[in-house]
């Protein structure tokens, strides 16, 4: 259940690529404010920037002008070094692609965000990566390596990972857009149940209706523009 305190605020955010012509304006003034604990999928044409909206919310890119902050804190304020403790302790990323090491188990894949920080994982940190595995049906696969997986399976190894810091913020990009409907079914139900449990906030990019009607809120970006659709 999301409270009324903000967790994520953009204000007046506009992004620019540079080329040999005009400068191209992705982002036209978005203004935004995400709840704590609240679900949001981000929908809109291919092109629309939907992807760079995301990156920015998750402060793998800068935007040319506005301000988005993250639990009262200015992203846009902070340095490269400030923003990667961000990334690994406030943000958890998950991609289309699960981009899991092909040599390490599911078990250190999960646990690969917390050596960040420690020169090997930590007890609590490997006590949470089996209990979040075991809710996500993959008790049984702790030792299997990446390719001894399922598309399904390899992209809820990417969901621990994504959450095994314990992240105020999950950011999903286009998560079920490589999978089967069943698997992609799964995944969505999977997201908004850890959404609940996890009390963590959840934001989805995706072309799939059936993935954004789960969420609480649905955004359309266009032509530079974000619009409430539910």
């Amino acid at each position: 259940m999301s409270s009324t305190e903000p967790i994520l605020q953009l204000e007046n955010v506009t992004k620019e690529f540079v080329g040999a012509a005009e400068p191209l304006k992705i982002l036209n003034g978005i203004s935004l404010t995400i709840a704590r604990g609240e679900s949001i999928a981000i929908t809109g044409p291919s092109g629309s920037g939907k992807s760079t909206l995301l990156n920015l919310l998750g402060s793998l890119d800068h935007p040319t002008r506005g301000r988005v902050t993250l639990a009262g804190r200015d992203l846009t304020a902070l340095d490269e070094a400030q923003l990667a403790i961000v990334r690994n302790r406030q943000i958890g990323f998950v991609f289309q692609s699960h981009h899991l090491l092909p040599q390490c188990t599911v078990l250190e894949n999960v646990l690969l965000p917390t050596l960040a920080t420690h020169t090997a994982a930590p007890p609590v940190a490997i006590a949470r990566a089996n209990r979040l595995l075991d809710r996500v049906g993959l008790a049984s696969r702790l030792t299997h390596r990446p390719a001894q997986l399922s598309g399904g399976e390899r992209q809820r190894v990417a969901v621990v990972r994504a959450l095994i810091n314990q992240p105020q913020l999950l950011l999903a990009d286009e998560p079920t857009g490589a999978l089967d409907h069943n698997s992609a079914t799964n995944l969505g139900q999977l997201l908004v149940e850890l959404n609940r449990e996890e009390a963590v906030t959840l934001i989805v990019v995706t072309h799939s209706l059936e993935l954004a009607r789960k969420m609480q809120r649905v955004l359309k970006l266009d032509n530079g523009l974000l619009e409430q659709v539910s």
